[in-house]
């Protein structure tokens, strides 16, 4: 019996067809993440095609995220934030509520196309694959290969995307229809700072390539972002199996960073030592309590700042001290802990997680962005404090 010719017919620009030498054919499937259009063309494809497997630009947690949205309410933020995964939490959300705000004036939720391609193989009984990198991995690879300097600026262009309430026009509201606009703020990102580009998206292309080549069938559907085709098809004729391993892996942090992580500390503590032989243990205690109050007294105001609980501002004040000392654990995870364990954020504010982001007050409004804006303004408080500590224990040494 000779097997159908796949695929059955031609479809638009969005659709790449790949045959590789082992008889395998791929219909690598652009899509936009907030796009109707793409949705129905998935669909379509799918059911007509009827291929062995579908791959989809999804890993397990984001896939959960959309599939089973109630997750929410099984969030363990006490445990994420022990794990010291706050920071990487808080990206993946920015990004989720850009996308989710430009849905709204499109009228369809992000991820939608994708969502839909997981349903309708369900319902042809055709299996699926998770292609893509954990997310986690993507943000730790990014933010470890962009310098300090750049870090900042990283920040700045997610903050701004988000904040930005410009108006669209009917014509520029057509043209996000027809494009991944996830993929196109992580190629601006990218074009900055080509570190984190290579992370964000080259490092992707590979490994969503090597899962989709080792995908059961010959007949293989793929739908992933517009802007990861041409990456995926050029990584489709290469073998880059040797680079998923290195690839699919947090980095460690460097040896220099556990250096200057606890050189700090020892010299401030080597150095009251030293004032306490040298000039008496008056001169030594000042020390010590100037360092309570320029680590303790800016960390706290970041609590005020961000509307901490009582308890939270008082941990505040007494732990930056001593995190300050020490570089396993900060200020700002600590402070977190506590806000979460006296005002923790209801089912509520998770679900509206997204579009308070969006707007400033709504980071003071819900009490999940309020955690990230205590870790943030706690961690910066102390880390004011540290150099401010640290020049004067310093200057008495010498003086």
């Amino acid at each position: 019996m000779t097997e159908p010719v796949f695929p059955s017919r031609s479809y638009s620009d969005d659709v790449t067809v790949i045959h590789r030498g082992n008889d395998q054919t791929v219909l690598l499937v652009g899509t936009a993440h907030i796009s109707r259009q793409s949705a129905d063309l998935v669909e379509e494809i799918i059911t007509q095609e009827q291929p062995d497997t579908v791959c989809i630009e999804l890993d397990e947690k984001r896939y959960n995220a959309l599939s089973k949205p109630q997750q929410w309410e099984n969030l363990d933020l006490k445990q994420i934030i022990k794990n010291q995964q706050l920071s990487t939490l808080m990206v993946n959300l920015v990004l989720a509520s850009y996308q989710k705000k430009l849905g709204g004036k499109l009228g369809v939720q992000p991820g939608t196309e994708l969502l839909t391609a997981a349903k309708t193989a369900e319902q042809h009984g055709i299996p699926i694959e998770l292609c893509d990198r954990d997310v986690r991995i993507t943000l730790r690879r990014a933010w470890k290969a962009t310098s300090l300097f750049k870090k900042g600026y990283l920040v700045a262009t997610l903050i701004t995307a988000l904040l930005d309430d410009t108006e669209l026009t009917e014509e520029k509201l057509a043209e996000l229809r027809q494009k991944d606009v996830l993929s196109e703020l992580m190629d601006e990102i990218g074009k900055a700072l080509p570190a984190a580009k290579e992370a964000l998206i080259d490092e992707r292309d590979i490994f969503m390539a090597e899962k989709i080549k080792t995908a059961a069938g010959k007949r293989v559907v793929a739908v992933v972002g517009a802007g990861h085709v041409a990456g995926i098809a050029r990584a489709m004729q290469e073998d880059n199996r040797d680079k998923m391993e290195e690839i699919s892996r947090i980095p460690p942090v460097g040896k220099v960073w556990h250096v200057v992580g606890w050189s700090v500390p020892v010299a401030i503590l080597l150095s009251i030592v030293v004032i306490a032989f040298r000039q008496g243990l008056d001169e030594a205690g000042a020390n010590v309590l100037y360092w309570v109050l320029a680590t303790g007294v800016p960390a706290a105001i970041g609590a005020i700042i961000a509307l901490a609980h009582p308890i939270t501002i008082l941990s505040a004040f007494a732990c930056a001290p001593l995190t300050t000392l020490s570089p396993v654990i900060g200020a700002g995870h600590v402070c977190a802990f506590v806000q979460v364990m006296n005002q923790p954020p209801v089912v509520r504010e998770f679900e509206t997680v997204a579009g308070d982001m969006a707007t400033l007050t709504g980071w003071w409004k819900n009490r999940l962005l309020r955690v990230f804006l205590i870790f943030i303004l706690t961690s910066f408080g102390a880390s004011i404090g540290t150099w401010m500590g640290g020049y004067k224990i310093i200057s008495s040494l010498f003086s």
